[in-house]
């Protein structure tokens, strides 16, 4: 085969094989917007079910502190067999003797005195609470960010699949322009031949697009968590309505973002752990009371008569006045986690100003971009319009034709960069405040 007729045939193999791969993404492919497809990351993502566990876990401590102030309960009954059947004396002195011996109880106590431990057990569980309800908002609006970016690289694959579907049409009107020139003997063969290159190029960059499009649909559809494969609606591929940005209201809302409150909350764990760790320095003061029966039979019996009864009550007073260090010991480790979370608290404070000023400022930057690269394209369409004209009239050569499509793509391209960065860059501010804009 001659080079012409070796190159249409690969153009034709392309042509076939990208038909045959968008054929069969369309078919298994479900198409969901941006916020359905939020709504269900943020049920099935593991990052929420660990947020929600944490928030049931902190509540069910809270529960467990406030019950640390109620007597304990405990009841126990007993039924032994001797063989041989022997003699027992109970705590009374009284004798028996048989083959089963009975016994049942109860017992409760209560602690009465704890150096404060409790109460402060109680408020550290509490700010646990504050910090995993702040770590759930956090890593609702974190979810939403990951998937809205995944969702925007596909609403990029998508353009990006049109951009070259663009130019393979321009490329396919521009070799029948071409073949019609060399039929008419007005240009050379080599016209032709560029032309032909310039249609197998656009059918690679739609190849490739596509591919990149099913790969985006992919980590969509795993971030999504169904067992079906989902994509992004092409009706958002425009650029959409931009935000209005008012800096001051945006420092107030990152300052108390869910990442703030997080740490603040933890400080405030860590400062009443830390006063909980004095609570050795006091005594410890405690009451309990049992009560028993015992009963000797020769059979297996708990109705019968007979029963001595027994019951105790006590009061303890306890004092470490010496345990190895062990109580300095866990002041110092309380106190250095008091210091870490203060310090991490007011660096989460300075993190969210550092990123709210970095997010505005490309958010504002991008929406610039788009203006100005949606003015290119269409200066690069209009130039490209003019020199196929000027082809056709023989008033320029195909080089010039194929400049002017490569600066129209590479405008279509850096558009599409443009919106994908503008809608991240909102994403990431909204996860930072914890709000959608």
């Amino acid at each position: 085969m001659t080079s012409a007729t070796q190159l249409m045939f690969v153009v034709a193999l392309l042509g076939a094989a990208q038909q045959a791969d968008a054929q069969s993404g369309a078919d298994s492919t479900r198409t969901m917007s941006l916020q359905s497809a939020v709504a269900l990351a943020q049920k099935n993502s593991p990052l929420a079910v660990n947020a929600r566990g944490q928030v049931r876990s902190t509540r069910a401590a809270v529960r467990s502190a406030y019950a640390a102030f109620l007597p304990t309960l405990q009841v126990q009954a007993t039924n032994t067999q001797n063989s041989p059947a022997g003699v027992v004396v109970d705590s009374t002195g009284h004798v028996f003797s048989g083959k089963w011996q009975n016994s049942q109880g109860f017992s409760t106590g209560l602690q009465l005195f704890d150096g404060l431990s409790r109460l402060y057990q109680i408020r550290a569980n509490k700010a646990q609470v504050t910090a995993a309800r702040a770590n759930e908002v956090t890593q609702t609006f974190q979810i939403a960010l990951l998937v809205s970016q995944q969702y925007f690289a596909v609403l990029a694959a998508k353009e990006s699949e049109s951009a070259a579907q663009a130019e393979l049409e321009q490329a396919q009107q521009q070799l029948a322009v071409s073949r019609a020139k060399v039929l008419a003997q007005t240009v050379t063969k080599s016209d032709s031949l560029r032309a032909i290159i310039q249609v197998g190029t656009a059918r690679l960059a739609l190849l490739q697009a596509r591919n990149d499009l099913q790969t985006a649909n992919a980590t969509l559809t795993r971030l999504v968590g169904e067992p079906y494969k989902v994509t992004a609606n092409a009706a958002d591929t425009a650029g959409g309505p931009t935000v209005d940005v008012d800096s001051a209201k945006l420092v107030q809302l990152a300052d108390n973002s869910p990442a703030v409150q997080q740490a603040q909350a933890q400080q405030v764990a860590a400062t009443a752990q830390y006063r909980a760790s004095h609570a050795p320095y006091f005594p410890n003061i405690s009451v309990a009371y049992n009560r028993s029966r015992y009963h000797s039979d020769s059979s297996f019996n708990f109705a019968n008569g007979g029963y001595n009864y027994s019951g105790t009550l006590r009061f303890t007073v306890s004092y470490p006045l010496f345990n190895g260090l062990t109580r300095e010991q866990d002041v110092v480790n309380a106190q250095v986690a008091e210091q870490n979370a203060a310090a991490e608290a007011q660096d989460a404070v300075l993190l969210a100003q550092q990123n709210l000023v970095s997010y505005i400022g490309t958010l504002r930057t991008t929406q610039e971009q788009i203006g100005i690269q949606q003015v290119s394209v269409a200066a690069a369409e209009e130039d490209l319009r003019v020199q196929q004209q000027r082809y056709q009239l023989g008033a320029s050569i195909l080089l010039d034709v194929l400049t002017s499509q490569t600066q129209l793509t590479q405008a279509r391209l850096a558009l599409i960069q443009a919106r994908y960065n503008y809608r991240v860059a909102k994403a990431q501010l909204e996860a930072l405040i914890g709000q959608t804009l």
